[in-house]
C-alpha cells in the first residue's frame, strides 16, 4: 500500500474514489482530531474555492487516505469509525439538527425571511419574533451551518436569508410547505419517541405515558383535541401535497368512475385524484369529526371532492369502483387489517379495484432505513407496523384475493403502491413496489384473457429528493 498526502484539490479529485474519504466540515469532526489526526491517516484541509487558505465562512473538506487502497468505500468507513466515530457522532447529534429546524419553524423564522425582501440581522429577527438576540443569533448560525439559511456580512453585521429549499418547504406560505408536518413531528412524534425504551420493552404504543390516554384507542389519542386533530391533518395534507400527484398517476385509473378514499382525512390525496381524473366522482370517507374539521379548515373553492362521514370498521362502506387505502393498513394489527380488506373484497363489484399506499420493508427487513424508522413509529404511536411484500401478499390472500403477483427491477423504495383488481371471474392482486430510477412492466391477465402492459415510473422520494417524473401507463 502506498501512503501519500494530497497536495491540492486537483490531485485529490484525480485520485480514485476508493482511496480516500471526504468529510464535510459540517459533520461532527472533533477539532482535536483535525489538529492531531491518527498516525495512520493522511489529512489535508481543502478550501472549496481556494487551496492556499481556509476561511471560516466556506465549506471545508477533510480528505483521509484510506488504510487499504483497494478496499470498498464501506470498508473505509468502518476502518475510519474505529479510528474516530464519525458516523456514530453524526447519529448521536441527529436529534439536535431536527430540533434546530423544528424550533425555527415553530418560532416563524422561515415565514419572516420569506416575507422579507432583503436579508435580516439577528437583532431584527429577534425583535420581530419576540426572542432574545443571543438565542436567535445562535439558532440562525446553526441553520446556516446545516445549509438551510445563507448569511452575508456587511460592516461587521451578519444578515440572514433563506435558501430556495427553505422558502419552498419550510415557510408556511409555500404551496409545497412541510410546515404542518414539522410541527406535528416536533410536538407529537418527538414526545412519543422520548418513551421509545418503554415501547420496545412493553411492545405497545406509549400514548398513555405520553398523553395520559388509553393505548387501545389510537385515534382517540391522535384526535384528543381539535388542535391535535388539526396538527395530524396538517401532517397528512403536507404528505399528499408533496407526493400525491405521483401516487395517483402511478397507474392509469381513468377507467374508474367512482373513487372512495377511505380515511381520506383532509382530502388532499383525493383532490390530486380528482385533478388527474376529472371525469371520476371522488369521495373522502372518514370519521364525522374529521370530516367536519376538513370542511372547516381544508375546504377549497369549487372543491371537486365530496365528503362523507362513517367508520370503515364499524359502519358501512360506500359503493365504489376503486377504494384507496393510503397509509391506513400500517396503523393496525393483522386481525383488523384482515377485517377491513375482507369488507372491501365483499363490497367490491367485479372490475373494481383497491389502491394501497404504504412504506414497505425489504423482504429480509434490512431496509430501507426510513421504512424501518416508520415501523418503530408505528410501535410507539399505533397498533400497527410496516411490512415486507410477502406479508401484504398473505393478508390479501387470506381475504380472498388470488394470483398475487409482484415484480420489480432495481431498488425498492420506501413508498410503494399496491393495486388490487377484482375481475369478472377471479380476483387478482398486483403488488407494485416503486423502484429507484427504473421502469417496471407488468402483464395483467384480464377476465377476457387480454394482455395489458402497464408501465410505471418511480415515485418521487420524500424529503427533498429530485423528481424523476411520472407517466400514465400505456395501454
Amino acid at each position: 500500500m502506498i501512503r501519500r498526502p494530497f497536495h491540492n484539490r486537483q490531485q485529490l479529485l484525480n485520485t480514485p474514489p476508493t482511496s480516500w474519504l471526504l468529510f464535510s466540515a459540517n459533520s461532527p469532526l472533533h477539532p482535536e482530531f483535525i489538529l492531531h489526526p491518527p498516525s495512520n491517516k493522511k489529512i489535508i484541509i481543502i478550501n472549496k474555492k481556494k487551496t492556499n487558505r481556509v476561511s471560516s465562512d466556506l465549506s471545508v473538506f477533510a480528505a483521509f487516505q484510506a488504510t487499504t487502497a483497494g478496499a470498498a468505500m464501506a470498508e473505509h468507513l468502518s476502518q475510519s469509525e474505529l479510528d474516530y466515530p464519525f458516523k456514530l457522532l453524526e447519529y448521536f447529534n441527529g436529534f439536535r439538527v431536527s430540533k434546530v429546524i423544528f424550533s425555527a419553524c415553530e418560532l416563524g423564522v422561515f415565514d419572516l425571511l420569506l416575507k422579507s425582501q432583503e436579508p435580516l440581522s439577528a437583532q431584527h429577527v429577534a425583535r420581530e419574533l419576540s426572542t432574545s438576540v443571543d438565542g436567535m443569533e445562535r439558532l440562525l448560525d446553526a441553520l446556516v451551518g446545516i445549509e438551510i439559511l445563507e448569511v452575508e456580512t456587511t460592516d461587521g453585521t451578519a444578515f440572514y436569508s433563506s435558501t430556495d429549499v427553505a422558502n419552498l418547504y419550510l415557510a408556511r406560505g409555500s404551496a409545497k410547505s412541510l410546515h404542518d408536518m414539522i410541527i406535528y413531528q416536533s410536538q407529537t412524534i418527538y414526545p412519543l419517541w422520548n418513551n421509545m425504551v418503554d415501547a420496545v420493552r412493553e411492545g405497545k404504543n406509549q400514548n398513555e405515558k405520553t398523553f395520559g390516554l388509553p393505548p387501545d384507542d389510537i385515534f382517540q389519542a391522535i384526535y384528543r383535541s381539535e388542535e391535535e386533530m388539526l396538527k395530524f391533518m396538517g401532517l397528512m395534507n403536507s404528505s399528499w401535497v408533496l407526493d400525491g400527484h405521483d401516487i395517483v398517476t402511478a397507474f392509469n385509473l381513468s377507467c374508474f368512475q367512482t373513487i372512495v378514499d377511505l380515511g381520506g382525512c383532509s382530502g388532499a390525496l383525493a383532490r390530486e385524484m380528482a385533478k388527474a381524473y376529472p371525469s371520476a366522482s371522488v369521495i373522502v370517507f372518514d370519521l364525522p369529526q374529521v370530516i367536519e374539521t376538513a370542511q372547516k379548515h381544508f375546504s377549497q373553492e369549487n372543491d371537486a371532492v365530496v365528503f362523507q362521514t362513517g367508520d370503515f370498521f364499524s359502519g358501512e362502506i360506500p359503493a365504489a369502483d376503486l377504494y384507496v387505502l393510503a397509509r391506513i393498513i400500517h396503523d393496525w394489527p393483522e386481525e383488523k387489517c384482515l377485517t377491513l380488506l375482507k369488507k372491501i373484497y365483499d363490497i367490491c363489484e367485479p372490475g373494481g379495484g383497491v389502491l394501497l399506499v404504504e412504506a414497505m420493508l425489504f423482504e429480509n427487513r434490512r431496509g430501507p432505513v426510513m421504512a424501518q424508522l416508520f415501523s418503530l413509529n408505528m410501535l410507539v404511536q399505533t397498533e400497527g407496523r410496516e411490512r415486507p411484500p410477502s406479508e401484504y401478499t398473505c393478508l390479501l390472500k387470506k381475504t380472498g384475493f388470488q394470483n398475487v403477483q409482484s415484480q420489480c427491477e432495481g431498488w425498492l423504495k420506501e413508498k410503494s403502491i399496491y393495486y388490487c383488481m377484482k375481475s369478472l371471474h377471479h380476483k387478482f392482486v398486483y403488488i407494485t413496489p416503486a423502484p429507484n430510477r427504473c421502469l417496471i412492466q407488468y402483464i395483467v391477465e384480464t377476465s377476457v384473457r387480454q394482455a395489458v402492459r402497464i408501465s410505471l415510473f418511480k415515485l418521487r422520494r420524500l424529503f427533498f429528493c429530485k423528481h424523476v417524473g411520472s407517466m400514465h401507463p400505456s395501454d
